[in-house]
């Protein structure tokens, strides 16, 4: 049997009617890479010799009559995860020797699991870029058409799942990473509630590994299936122990609904800062008519909805402020002539990225209580509806553009230049409030590239936007893997 685009689910079935080994599976899936990923560059740091001992300790323990969750299935780890003994670099040229002592939270989650562990994916440049290219390890192609990106930050994982290098990966998402490579590469992903999965471990070199509470950010799971992600998601989730000295254990609410024409789903494709792309706004239209088809509620409208307007500048600001706060004091001086030279009155996306470099504490404080106002109002728009679907980008997968001053770059939609940053509004309608999120394959565009889309859920409820997904998958199809990989 093929045993490449598997899922999760089936090979784990497998595994316990002896139908396979991890041996055998882990030696597939390393033949694999070695012998595909030449063309990819998904896998940056392999660690073949420790998977081949791991995959046999697998099958060892389920001799004995062990059962884990994910016990003997290959799984691949974004590279912005510490593995003890691999290197952790951010793709940061002078970190690239750094070895980290112990193993981040999720790697040990991953491993007491049962998960094989085959290597370490690529990322961009400190996390920050929608593609995912590096001094040390170079660029990722999209397996569905190398000319152009997996996305970032967790491109390399998704162009791993898409390729067939291991049936999980796990990566981390505050501006789109885990959901914009999943929509790139046509896969799934899912960016949890925040807070709700550790994330210790996941830190820029050379920092130590120390539980913190990020204000934005998340780690969390991408698969090829939806009902995979709720299998990793059970794995993932749940405090550091280092902060509550217990073992990790969560109990998230049931999904709202089990069927279909149960749910109430406000369907949005349009944003007041950027335009849809046709291909995008034809994925919407897709899943909004198997909604629709399956007999759930479906909105186009809601005066519930936040201003999408405030809720981007605001995202915008926050998101930018946490990522400029080691900068040089004489460029902090620089930005603040710039930002006063802003109209008081000028509230575009550009002026928002600035006004962020240099917020101050204070400003922070007032941006952190307008926060809290949107996600009271997405509890009350909750209250009227289970998930809202949504855009992830605005376009496909666009061509690499390795201009290293993202500010010159461009996204081209429908035949019109649009800022490249000004793409990540989508991603922060769900990461401002710290909402889940789900990402699933909507069909492709003209072309031939993935589509996808975003499931938004109450926060805490993450299993709603999962079992949403997993119904949507079962009404108009999930993973396809690439033409121009299935020959190989």
């Amino acid at each position: 049997m093929e045993w490449r685009f598997q899922t999760a689910e089936g090979l784990a079935t497998a595994l316990r009617a002896g139908e396979v080994s991890s041996v055998e599976l882990t030696g597939e899936a390393i033949a694999r890479i070695e012998r595909d990923d030449k063309s990819v560059n998904a896998i940056c740091v392999p660690d073949f010799d420790r998977a081949r001992a791991a995959a046999r300790d697998a099958d060892e323990a389920r001799a004995r009559g062990e059962d884990r969750p994910l016990l003997g299935i290959p799984v691949t780890v974004k590279e912005s995860y510490n593995i003890a003994g691999l290197p952790t670099t951010w793709g940061i040229p002078q970190h690239r020797n750094y070895l980290p002592a112990e193993d981040a939270v999720q790697v040990s989650r991953l491993k007491a699991a049962g998960a094989v562990v085959l290597g370490k994916t690529n990322v961009p440049l400190g996390l920050q870029d929608i593609q995912s290219f590096n001094e040390i390890y170079g660029t990722t192609g999209n397996p569905w058409d190398h000319s152009r990106t997996p996305g970032g930050s967790s491109g390399g994982s998704a162009a791993a799942l898409a390729s067939g290098f291991g049936a999980l990966s796990i990566g981390s998402d505050m501006a789109g990473s885990l959901r914009t490579p999943a929509h790139f590469c046509g896969v799934y992903a899912h960016k949890p509630t925040l807070g709700l999965a550790a994330a210790r471990g996941m830190v820029p070199p050379p920092a130590p590994a120390l539980p913190v509470d990020h204000d934005l950010a998340v780690v969390g799971p991408m698969a090829r299936s939806a009902r995979d992600l709720m299998l990793l998601l059970d794995v993932m989730a749940g405090p550091d122990p280092l902060t509550l000295g217990v073992a990790h254990d969560v109990r998230l609410p049931p999904a709202r609904h089990e069927r279909l024409r149960d749910f109430r789903v406000l369907v949005l494709d349009e944003h007041p800062f950027i335009a849809t792309g046709s291909a995008v706004r034809a994925g919407v239209d897709r899943v909004a008519e198997a909604l629709v088809d399956g007999g759930a509620r479906v909105e186009r409208h809601s005066p519930l909805l936040p201003d999408l307007a405030e809720a981007a500048l605001l995202y915008t600001q926050l998101v930018v402020s946490g990522a400029v706060g080691r900068f040089p004091v004489e460029v902090q001086e620089r930005l603040r002539t710039r930002v006063a030279a802003l109209s008081a009155d000028d509230r575009s996306l550009d002026a928002a990225r600035l006004r962020g470099m240099v917020l101050s504490h204070r400003d922070w404080i007032e941006a952190d209580k307008r926060r809290e106002l949107h996600r009271h109002a997405w509890r009350q728009l909750f209250a009227e509806f289970d998930a809202v679907v949504s855009p992830i980008t605005p376009t496909p997968a666009f061509p690499h553009d390795h201009n290293p001053d993202p500010g010159e770059r461009r996204i081209d939609i429908d035949g019109v230049e649009h800022p490249y940053l000004d793409q990540l509004v989508w991603a922060g309608l769900a990461t401002l409030p710290g909402l889940p999120a789900t990402a699933v394959p909507a069909g492709r565009s003209a072309e031939g590239l993935p589509v996808g889309v975003q499931l938004i859920g109450p926060m805490y409820e993450d299993r709603t936007p999962l079992r949403l997904a997993e119904l949507l998958e079962q009404r108009i199809g999930g993973f396809q893997a690439p033409e121009c990989e299935t020959g190989a």
